[in-house]
């Protein structure tokens, strides 16, 4: 296997409403930020792939349209995956396995302050059985979350904890759209959403864009001081119904998990893609992370919730902190689809 490391990382402002930027100046915003940050121009990256949500531009190909951001010339290789990015930088890291690239620049974006989107997410679950009930993803995920209470796997007070710890978290992430200090108590004064959540087990409709530049080693090291070499990677999907399986449970991280290596050494930070409170708790269980593992200092979904490129945020604030030296080993996860349906686990540590 090849050596793969993530060698820069962009993130715009998470923003509640970007107004009139549109995706190509979002996208802009951020490939040249990680571009600048290796020296790197778009001809000399040999592979470009992204992640987005046609439905959230309401259009067939609708994220032809981001390519604007890259150039019209000269012509690039380039890939799209509909559905979180951190699945377009898998995609990248297996073109560097086969030998035909070193280099690959992955962005994801969406701006989801300009529709329904919840109606979105309904309408890509199942068209014969799911859709036509009409459950939108709050709804399954609440069904989830009951699931779990009345098994006794978690609390409320737990699930308070989260947001509470992701909003102090938060304060030193000048991107972040939610932030501050909070208590349990205060929290579990706020009225139901949609029982058992609050609004603050939800994620914040958010606008923005990512991007992360990913080499081979050799040229990793000419591009980054510290590059976060991507030692373990893998992902796994559960049935999309969601009454064929136990939702207290979530296999497929801890599959993906075991694959990838997460428990061959000591994890100093865990970034886990949890755009509800009580998934945060589930997948540190299905990881099998303890105590001394700090997780989400970033302020993680609750935060600030890209859609289609919350999870590979979540690979890129890994790597920043394993780049930086604040951390030598690190966990990233991302999810998909409702009730944690596709996970993908990826393991980081710093270069020697």
């Amino acid at each position: 296997m090849r050596e793969v490391a993530v060698v820069a990382y962009a993130q715009t402002d998470m923003v509640r409403d970007a107004g009139a930027k549109n995706d190509v100046e979002m996208v802009m915003e951020v490939c040249d930020s990680v571009k600048a940050q290796t020296n790197l121009k778009q001809h000399d990256l040999d592979f470009t792939c992204s992640g987005s949500c046609d439905y959230l531009g309401g259009a067939a190909f609708a994220f032809v349209l981001a390519v604007d951001a890259l150039g019209a010339w000269p012509p690039i290789s380039e890939s799209h995956v509909e559905m979180d990015a951190a699945w377009a930088l898998y995609e990248a890291w297996l073109k560097i396995q086969t030998g035909h690239i070193d280099t690959a620049l992955i962005y994801g974006f969406g701006k989801t302050s300009m529709g329904d989107l919840p109606g979105v997410i309904t309408l890509q679950q199942d068209p014969y059985y799911v859709m036509p009930l009409w459950a939108d993803p709050t709804s399954m995920n609440a069904i989830q979350a009951r699931s779990l209470l009345e098994a006794g796997k978690i609390t409320e007070e737990q699930m308070a904890e989260v947001v509470v710890r992701s909003r102090a978290n938060a304060k030193n992430n000048p991107r972040a759209q939610l932030k501050g200090d909070h208590t349990v108590e205060q929290l579990l004064a706020e009225p139901m959403y949609t029982s058992p959540l609050r609004k603050h087990d939800l994620p914040p409709i958010t606008d923005g864009a990512s991007a992360i530049i990913i080499s081979a080693k050799g040229k990793a090291e000419e591009l980054c001081d510290r590059p976060a070499y991507i030692t373990g990677i893998d992902h796994r999907i559960e049935s999309h119904y969601i009454g064929s399986r136990d939702l207290t449970v979530s296999d497929s991280t801890r599959i993906a998990g075991e694959k990838a290596g997460v428990n061959n050494g000591k994890v100093d930070i865990a970034e886990i893609h949890a755009p509800y409170s009580y998934q945060e708790l589930m997948v540190k269980d299905a990881l099998g992370l303890g105590d001394d593992t700090v997780i989400n200092p970033s302020g993680g979904s609750l935060a600030g919730n890209i859609v289609m490129s919350g999870g590979l945020d979540r690979i890129g604030e890994c790597a920043t902190r394993i780049m930086s030296g604040e951390a030598d080993r690190g966990v990233a996860h991302a999810t998909s689809g409702v009730c944690l349906q596709q996970n993908l686990v990826a393991v980081l540590e710093g270069g020697k």
